[in-house]
């Protein structure tokens, strides 16, 4: 997927230096949801050379071009993921942070259904869901 995200930068001619395509790469490679400390974490990694203010620049420029969406779910911190992904609603723990991706049919059609019934066509959605893990027993 990194490949497609330096792709499709380079299509919508962004200049892409060594290091966003380190940004890129480290984007691409994201199983989460993380937030530009963390994908500076990981681009350090990768060239200690690299600044958080270049992550910060490489992430911002990313989104305003669309490759990015950016992400709130209420924690302060804003997160990223490829905004090429296929289509998922997020769960999020409200204890500890994670976000769990889903995709589920039934809140899909319903979703269609409201829209129809209030008159609109469905063209998108985003849906957060907050919630603490159901105690044990």
């Amino acid at each position: 997927m990194a490949k497609d995200i330096i792709a499709r930068c380079e299509a919508k001619g962004l200049r892409m230096t060594e290091q966003r395509r380190i940004v890129a790469r480290v984007i691409g490679a994201a199983e989460d949801h993380p937030d530009v400390e963390e994908l500076y974490a990981r681009a350090s990694a990768v060239d200690p050379r690299i600044s958080i203010a270049t992550v910060y620049r490489s992430v911002k420029l990313f989104e305003e071009a669309g490759i990015l969406e950016r992400l709130e779910f209420g924690d302060g911190r804003a997160r990223y993921e490829d905004a090429e992904r296929d289509h998922h609603d997020h769960l999020i723990d409200v204890n500890s942070g994670e976000v769990i991706e889903f995709v589920d049919p039934e809140i899909e059609s319903l979703q269609e259904r409201i829209a129809a019934r209030l008159g609109y066509r469905l063209v998108g959605h985003r849906l957060e869901l907050l919630g603490v893990p159901l105690k044990k027993s």
